[in-house]
């Protein structure tokens, strides 16, 4: 830590996760000097639902982990399973797509994951553990680097950087001090999730399950190493507090339903059911300004659909990364200069987040969500085209045409 002290960095990212622990790969790739910290201490445990999807297995294999992540304890996903209210289910064969990388998708606990991708950054990156942001520094307007303190002591520290990178989830201190955290219901999903062991009937699969009483929201099952199994529910922050719709005994109830109560008959939790917020991508949140960016949950990036968020996190990565490193060149860190970022970021993944924000919005209807279910249960083509989905496969300016999908479903 005395290494660290004192130093001027070109990155300071706050959060080891996922996100930032990409930064603190890429920012080594780049050949930026990059600071790492986290309040936490590795390994530690991050409530999620533990799946890697395509978009993570290309990331992965970007930042050169792929094979070193497969090795780690979890599960191969080959098939997406979906069911509708009615009990109609569909499963998505991963298999058939055209892109290879989307042959293997797997689940690993975050506890693992991160631990793992958090050794791999600090290989190239100085680290700092146990160290809680309080406040951010700033020099004529500018962010210009970070304060806090380590756990258990009060005596303050400060390090400075050009650019400080926001990379500390929903309740992100960066986007608070900088004054633009958004907490809006109606674009944040609150969600709960529990280890089982001996559920019956894990294969190579995730399951999503859209049940009554949640919507839109869904129920998950999905593998992780050693028979055990990730289990939780999510739904849309506005409608519980609308709806005053208990979770924890939501999920219960889902579990004790005929629809699930065999599944579970024998299963044996690990732990008291768990929440977290995932702040969702169906609107553009603010994620630059003078001197910083925001990346992964702290900017907001979520699946609204799938609540699938370490794919898009790692994105966030390799593009702050590539805007920091042409700022420090610029020697310009103005919100202006940085404006780049999210630019570059939404050009790749915004037309897919505005289809996920429309699906979602799709399984507020019970009817229609059952239609749709019912239609890919029947049809081959449907089927097709959530799997070429899911592998970014069809051309975005499709997806986001209305007509496509009626197109499709009265065919």
């Amino acid at each position: 830590m005395s290494k660290a002290s004192g130093c001027i960095y070109d990155l300071i990212i706050v959060g080891a996760g996922p996100a930032g622990a990409a930064a603190a790969l890429y920012a080594g790739r780049a050949g930026l000097k990059a600071l790492l910290l986290d309040k936490a201490r590795f390994p530690r445990d991050k409530i999620c639902g533990d799946g890697l999807s395509g978009k993570a297995v290309t990331a992965l294999r970007d930042l050169g982990l792929l094979e070193s992540a497969r090795k780690l304890p979890g599960a191969a996903i080959h098939t997406v399973v979906f069911s509708s209210p009615a009990g109609v289910e569909v499963a998505v064969d991963l298999t058939r797509s055209g892109r290879q990388e989307y042959l293997s998708g797997f689940t690993v606990r975050r506890k693992i994951l991160d631990h793992f991708l958090f050794d791999e950054a600090r290989k190239t990156a100085d680290t700092v553990e146990g160290f809680a942001v309080h406040d951010l520094m700033v020099e004529d307007g500018r962010v210009c680097g970070v304060r806090g303190a380590l756990a258990g002591r009060s005596q303050p520290r400060s390090y400075g950087g050009r650019i400080v990178l926001g990379a500390d989830g929903f309740n992100s201190i960066v986007a608070r001090k900088a004054g633009i955290y958004r907490h809006d219901p109606e674009h944040w999903i609150v969600a709960l999730r529990g280890y089982y062991r001996q559920v019956k009937e894990l294969h190579d699969q995730i399951e999503l399950h859209y049940v009554d009483g949640v919507l839109p929201g869904y129920f998950w099952i999905f593998p992780v190493e050693d028979g055990c199994a990730n289990v939780g529910i999510g739904m849309v922050c506005d409608q519980i507090k609308r709806r005053n719709v208990n979770l924890r005994a939501a999920l219960q109830q889902t579990i004790e339903s005929a629809r699930f109560r065999d599944r579970f008959a024998e299963a044996t939790p690990e732990e008291r059911p768990v929440g977290w917020n995932l702040p969702v991508g169906s609107i553009r949140r603010k994620n630059h300004g003078n001197g910083f960016l925001l990346l992964g949950d702290a900017a907001g990036l979520i699946d609204p659909f799938t609540g699938e968020g370490i794919g898009n996190a790692l994105y966030s990565a390799r593009h702050a990364v590539a805007c920091a490193r042409e700022a420090c060149d610029a020697g310009d860190f103005s919100e202006r200069f940085l404006s780049r970022y999210d630019k570059r970021l939404w050009d790749e993944i915004g037309d897919e987040l505005a289809v996920s924000a429309r699906l979602q919005r799709l399984g507020r209807i019970r009817p229609l969500l059952n239609f749709v279910l019912h239609r890919a249960e029947a049809s081959q083509k449907v089927r097709d085209l959530i799997c070429g989905m899911i592998a970014d496969e069809v051309p975005k300016k499709r997806l986001a045409n209305p007509l496509f999908y009626l197109k499709l479903l009265f065919t």
